[in-house]
């Protein structure tokens, strides 16, 4: 087993503890002294100081709101002449989140970014094609940096340019793809089309991240690639990529817990949950210098255990894959539902392709749900009675993960939309028909 900081990889739980405790108190303490916002929170909470971890429970969360309330560069800690790197993230308000990087901050996450690669088998020789968007998305130069960091050869091709992609990958012999699972799927379709197998390339590892994603796509992109795909975990708010990974194992993603303390809280109440038990994750910053986040909640639902990895022998937690996002989860008659969930069943059916687009409408008061999927080449040629079959099929089978009533529209091959970031798996028309009646 390979390992790129072994001695902090396989710390003890003792001493990671120390490690802890140390920076929380100084990163409390430089919150409140250098951030007008955490002295403002503090004083109104009335809390002075942080004498243990356990005392963290009693801080108040911090919220992406609170990043868009101090838009854009309220919440930093130091004048911007410190500050080496901008990124920002869209959001639905139009209003972007801003995030800033001091010289330490890029060391920090060229660090942890490096942890990640190793963690997830690259090694020397390994040439990664880093297909995650460069620019203001953190996700590009997040990995860039760990490549370098690493010593590894990285090609920044960026996001999209498909077939440019597929003629890198064969031409240069990459080895490493890195970018959200769902552009993964999009390139081997792409692939097959020019008549190249991805099968047959030279990528032996996806590192795939920036959205939920479940086991069954994961065995989806394996198969179609003929490589491990392993998800990676961040969010531009902590410091981009390079929070947490996972092994080949499998496992969990190991969170790199000395420089980012994980938390999972019930959601509504925002009480601290026990290890084991899922809810929201929540992460503290105890290294980041330009923007540093005391217990910010993340959106994410995952589960957390301490114990060691029974694969590769690392020490730090880890977390669940996401299960999904807190605003992603959709309200449907009283029914809570993640569109994980309607990925699970559509992956465990042949016929049906992973891409697959969820439609909420009301009629008469009453929540609808419709999920539009698309049926596999093969199956697009079955007759009319076949499909109908299919389509029943489909509606039962995510009918009885969700407990209630679903609407299923089988539509062409290819005919949903491909995204070369983020997929966009939901389309809540409610707030629309609310609006205009």
């Amino acid at each position: 087993m390979e390992y790129f900081q072994k001695e902090i990889e396989i710390i003890s739980e003792k001493e990671l503890k120390k490690i802890q405790i140390e920076r929380l108190k100084k990163i409390f303490n430089f919150a409140k002294e250098k951030i007008p916002f955490y002295k403002k929170l503090y004083e109104k909470t009335g809390i002075k100081k942080i004498d243990s971890l356990s005392d963290l429970k009693n801080l108040p969360f911090t919220k992406k709101t609170d990043l868009r309330d101090n838009y854009p560069f309220k919440m930093f800690s130091c004048d911007l002449k410190e500050v080496l790197e901008i990124h920002a993230s869209s959001g639905t308000t139009g209003k972007l989140t801003v995030v800033g990087y001091t010289r330490n901050d890029i060391e920090v996450w060229s660090e942890v970014m490096a942890r990640s690669l190793a963690c997830a088998g690259v090694r020397k020789g390994d040439i990664i094609q880093n297909a995650y968007g460069y620019g203001l998305f953190t996700g590009g130069l997040g990995v860039h940096y760990g490549a370098l960091k690493l010593g590894v050869t990285v090609i920044p091709i960026s996001a999209g340019g498909t077939q440019r992609q597929l003629m890198i990958i064969q031409d240069f012999k990459s080895t490493v793809l890195t970018c959200t699972p769902s552009y993964s799927l999009y390139m081997a379709e792409e692939a097959k089309e020019m008549g190249i197998d991805p099968r047959k390339t030279t990528i032996r590892v996806g590192i795939l991240g920036a959205e939920p994603w479940t086991e069954g796509m994961r065995r989806q992109i394996e198969k179609e690639w003929d490589m491990i795909a392993l998800d990676i975990y961040g969010l531009s708010e902590i410091i981009g990529p390079g929070v947490a990974v996972e092994c080949e194992g499998k496992e969990g993603l190991h969170v790199w817990a000395d420089h980012f303390l994980p938390e999972v809280i019930d959601p509504e109440t925002g009480e601290v949950l026990e290890e084991g038990k899922e809810g929201e994750l929540v992460l503290t910053t105890l290294t980041k210098e330009a923007l540093p986040m005391i217990r910010y909640r993340t959106g994410d639902i995952v589960k957390i255990t301490n114990s060691v990895c029974p694969n590769c022998k690392r020490t730090m937690p880890r977390i669940s894959k996401i299960k999904g996002r807190i605003d992603d989860m959709l309200i449907i008659r009283g029914i809570n539902v993640f569109p994980s969930q309607i990925e699970t069943v559509l992956t465990k059916i042949p016929e049906v392709a992973p891409h697959y687009q969820i439609i909420v409408t009301r009629e008469k008061h009453l929540d609808k749900l419709e999920v539009r999927v698309e049926i596999t080449e093969k199956t697009f040629s079955d007759e009319i009675k076949k499909l109908e079959e299919l389509q029943k099929k489909v509606e039962r089978e995510i009918s009885g993960v969700l407990g209630l009533s679903v609407s299923v529209k089988l539509v062409e091959p290819k005919s949903i939309e491909r995204s070369m970031g983020k997929a966009k798996r939901v389309i809540d028309l409610r707030k629309e028909l609310k609006e205009g009646g």
